[in-house]
This record gives structure tokens, sequence and C-alpha cells, in this order.
């Protein structure tokens, strides 16, 4: 039953498709990731990649000819999504692998290029083992992004509802699964992008922009919000008066000095959010939170970028995980940290550390409200490698309060409504060693995937992990030098 699989999808390469005939995965204790209960000693019935059937063991019987696992003793829970990653070129070999290797089986790319496009093709194909992809369009953002002149990615700017209207229908006949709103948008080119969206029936999400109240985007019908930058303004009572700082912040896009940049940039930010904590504001919070859960708004809020950001003094040192990045990339990591947090006094690093815990309490406030919480990393930024790094956010949720059950929907059924997943698509799984409900670090405790209806089994997926090993290693550097800041992420921790 067993097949070999390799990974990098060269042309003699096998492939990655559903496992054919009948697979049959016995005595194991499946959690939905819903609220009902543990069911134990229970048989999956997968047929060419579908689940076909389930319930208690000792009442389904494998068919005759099927392929059966006894997985005594283990724990099957669905497939885990990220829902924030960000992409580069060349990485072909480890990037795509590596996400269903680690039990992530969707994923939502938040700057699309058509690399991505081209590997979502091949997976499709059966010829790349990856997850499954959903798509944002390149970012649409207000004069001057940010990111307009660095990262060599597609940005596209507008000043006025009519160019904003034709940057959505842009994005829609490139193929995007959604529009991604961006940070510098203004009040107008907002609203003719989300009438547009509505009219050309795609999903827009993306930052909340500065000149926007957080409010105003959820009854504007953004499916998702991303970060947690936005929603310090939105909770304090001195919302106006900060809301006119952060409009006075310049950045010079010419200045070829990406250090100073970058730099000037959070300096200038940074008292802001310090001013937004310190004037939080219960009653606000309530009511905007009430408001996000009334209109079915989801929050991302990339705890993992954060925490890299904001506790600089607890980065994460060099893991066995990292081998599965390229050596040149992980080289860039401390130099890019560096270039962002660097100049910061001894007393910006407090405040910047009791801000990263008072967003982990909006966490556990937005919980409690009932608002819609998905798991996303900003993997494609520094010290994060896909897949892996998924795991780090949920044990981030959990700290900051949320049960287990709940941090576990936030990676599966929850992100599965964001992102649209048909309910009739082959069939995404991970086997585990442990409980995630008794503790959640135990997701990264893998035994087994099924991504898209294949059945990869522990001595496969340590071969294919080890793949992707050489594979990172054998990885030349990019022809042109990395982005700078944060590289080809979102910038998402540049502006609110």
């Amino acid at each position: 039953m067993r097949t070999r699989h390799h990974t990098l999808g060269t042309a003699d390469t096998p492939t990655a498709t559903a496992t054919a005939g009948t697979v049959v995965l016995t005595h194991v204790t499946a959690l939905d990731g819903t609220t009902s209960r543990p069911r134990h000693d229970h048989t999956l019935v997968l047929r060419d990649g579908r689940l076909i059937d389930e319930g208690p063991s000792a009442q389904l019987r494998p068919p005759p000819g099927a392929h059966v696992v006894d997985l005594t003793g283990k724990y099957v829970i669905p497939g885990l999504i990220e829902s924030h990653i960000h992409t580069v070129d060349g990485q072909d070999g480890y990037t795509p692998p590596l996400f269903p290797l680690t039990g992530v089986t969707s994923v939502r790319e938040m700057w699309g290029t058509p690399l991505q496009h081209a590997w979502r093709e091949r997976i499709e194909a059966g010829t790349l083992l990856g997850p499954r992809f959903v798509i944002a369009g390149p970012i649409i953002d207000g004069p001057p992004s940010i990111w307009a002149h660095d990262t060599g990615l597609p940005v596209i700017e507008v000043a006025d509802a009519r160019s904003a209207r034709a940057a959505v229908r842009r994005v829609k006949r490139e193929g995007a699964d959604f529009v991604k709103v961006y940070s510098r948008l203004s009040p107008e080119a907002y609203a003719a992008v989300a009438d547009e969206s509505r009219a050309q029936d795609i999903p827009f999400a993306g930052h909340c922009p500065d000149t926007l109240p957080m409010a105003t985007a959820a009854t504007s019908g953004q499916r998702s919000i991303e970060h947690l930058h936005a929603m310090l303004l939105a909770t304090s009572s001195r919302e106006r008066e900060i809301r006119a700082g952060l409009a006075a912040v310049r950045i010079n896009p010419d200045d070829p000095s990406s250090t100073s940049r970058y730099d000037s940039w959070f300096r200038q930010v940074h008292p802001l959010e310090w001013q937004a904590m310190r004037s939080y504001d219960k009653g606000r919070a309530d009511r905007l939170f009430a408001t996000l859960a009334e209109n079915g708004t989801y929050v991302v809020p990339t705890l993992t970028i954060h925490r890299a950001l904001e506790r600089t003094d607890d980065l994460p040192t060099p893991a066995d995980e990292w081998k599965y990045v390229p050596g040149h990339q992980v080289e860039t990591w401390p130099h890019t940290w560096e270039a962002l947090v660097g100049s910061r006094t001894r007393e910006d690093s407090a405040r910047v550390r009791e801000i990263y815990e008072h967003r982990l309490r909006l966490v556990d406030e937005m919980h409690r409200a009932g608002v819609r919480l998905v798991a996303g990393t900003d993997t494609g930024t520094g010290y994060s490698v896909p897949g892996f790094s998924l795991h780090g956010e949920l044990g981030l949720l959990a700290e900051a309060g949320i049960p287990a059950q709940r941090v576990l929907q936030a990676a599966t059924t929850t992100p599965a409504q964001l992102l649209r997943l048909p309910k009739d698509r082959l069939a995404d799984l991970v086997v585990l060693d442990a409980d995630p409900l008794v503790d959640i670090t135990h997701t990264r405790r893998i035994h087994a995937v099924v991504n898209a209806g294949r059945y990869i089994d522990p001595h496969e997926r340590t071969d294919l992990l080890a793949d992707v090993a050489r594979a990172a290693a054998a990885a030349p550097p990019a022809a042109e030098p990395p982005a700078p800041a944060t590289g080809p992420g979102c910038a998402c921790n540049s502006a609110y």
C-alpha cells in the first residue's frame, strides 16, 4: 500500500494525488473541531481520498480489500488551516510541501503573485505536494504605499473611487480569490473597494485602514481584519486625537536608506500605540467587539509576528525546524530585526512589551465577546518557518486565555468558513500521538497526515521531511538582495 513519493515535483516525480482505493483509520479518537465531544474508538473510511463514512469501530467494519490502519491511542483532527502567510520565489522544493508535512493542509496567501497560482495548478494536478491555496491579489493601498518601492511585488496604489474600482476589477480579472485592502487607503477609496467587491462578488479582507474606524470596516463587509494594531486605536478613548497623529506620520518613499525609513516609521508609530494602550476604554471595546461579532467579521491576531517584534528578548533561538529554511534566509533574520528595532531605548522596549501583553488581553476579550478568531502567523517574515509557526501561534492563543477547544477551532472549522472551503473537498486530516484538548502543543506531535485525500504514513512523512531539508540546504541565494524590513511579508507591523 505504501508508495514512495518525492517532494520537488520534477518531470520524473511520481504524482502526489489522493490515495486510490479505500483506506480505513480505526480505533482512533476523533476530534471534529466543533464543540461536540470527542468520539472515542472511532473509525473513518476514506475512498479515493474522500471521507465517505465514519462511526464507532465496533459497528463500522472495514469493507473487503480496504487498507486498514490501526490508530489505537491516536487522535484525529481536521487538517490545520494557516490564514495569513507570504511566500516568495524559488521555494518549490521546501515551502509548499512543508505545510502538509506539518499538518497544515490549507493556507491563505495574503499577497498573491503568479507564483502561488502556478503552485496551486501543480498541486491540484498532483505534481507538487502542497496545501490548498486561497490567494489574494496584489495589495490595494493609498499613495504613497509603504511597500510600493521595496519588495518588487505588485502594489496597486489608488487615490480615488474610480481607481479603486478599477483595482478591484483588475484583481478579479487576474484570478485572485479575494481583494486585499491595506493601511493607507482613504475613506473614499475604501468605500469604493467595498462597493465594487460586492458588485464583482469577490470578498475583500486585510488591514483596517488608518483613516477608517474599525466598526466601519465591519459594517462595510470586510471579511477579515489582520493584526492587532488597529485594535489598539479602535479601543482607545482618545481615538480621534491619536488618529490625527497617525495621519501626520510621514515616510519618504525615495529615501535610499531602508533602515532609516523603517526605523523612522516605527519610531513615529510607537508613541501612538502607547497612547492608545494607556487610554484603553472597556466600554468602547465592548461595543466594538459586539459589532465585529454581529457582522461576522473575522479577526486574525497574528500573535507570532507581534511577539517577534515586541518581545525581542524572547526571539527564537536556532531550532531543528530551521533546517527547512535556506541558510541564507536564516542569516538575514538578525539583520532585519536590528534594522527594525535596534534603535529602541530601554524605555521603548519596556513599553513595547507592555503593548504586547495588552494585545493578549484584547484577544481574550474578543474571544469572550464571540468574535470569530482565526489563526494566522505572517509566515514569510523572519523567525517563522512554514507550517511549524502555526503550531506556535496556537500556543500563543492559549497563552492569551483561550481554551484549547476554541484554539483548535481557530485553525480548523472557523477558517474553513472564512476561506469558504467546499465541504465536499478531498479529506484533510492530521493524526496525533496525544490529545490537543489536554494541551494544544500536542498538535506538534504528528503521527500521520491526510492531505487532499493522500494518506502520508509516518515513514513516508519522515522521508519527505528529509527531502525538504535537502532542498532547503541546496537552495541558492536569490539573485536580488532580500527586501528590507519584514521582507516579502505585508509590512503588517509597520502601521496600524
